[in-house]
């Protein structure tokens, strides 16, 4: 059986810093794209972060420069490093493990960003 479990999340102030993980387990971690996107209320789910088996990463305009997406392949683990946060990266936020057509998702974390 397939799991994502995230956490990290939280309510955090402007300008703060959160580190997101997703444990991944039930799958061959080091052969999965692993992803983090989110959705925002009333907002369609949107890609923040992609980090492939081979190491390659893309983000969303919106994060780059402040967000950082890793992997530890030992653990099963896939990593959000998030700074500066401002109110508009209030949402909540999905892990998803993508090997050619098959998709899992997790179940979601909340992060809010307001003082």
């Amino acid at each position: 059986q397939v799991q994502l479990v995230e956490s990290g999340g939280d309510l955090v102030q402007p300008g703060g810093s959160l580190r997101l993980s997703c444990a991944a387990s039930g799958i061959t971690f080091r052969f999965y794209a692993m992803g983090w996107y989110r959705q925002a209320p009333g907002k369609q789910r949107e890609l923040v972060a992609v980090l492939t088996s081979g190491g390659s990463t893309n983000y969303a305009d919106s994060v780059k420069g402040r967000f950082t997406i890793s992997r530890a392949n030992a653990k099963n683990t896939v990593y959000l490093q998030m700074i500066s946060l401002k109110p508009e990266d209030t949402a909540v936020y999905y892990c998803n493990a993508r090997v050619m057509s098959t998709d899992y998702w997790g179940q979601g974390t909340q992060v809010t960003v307001s003082s």
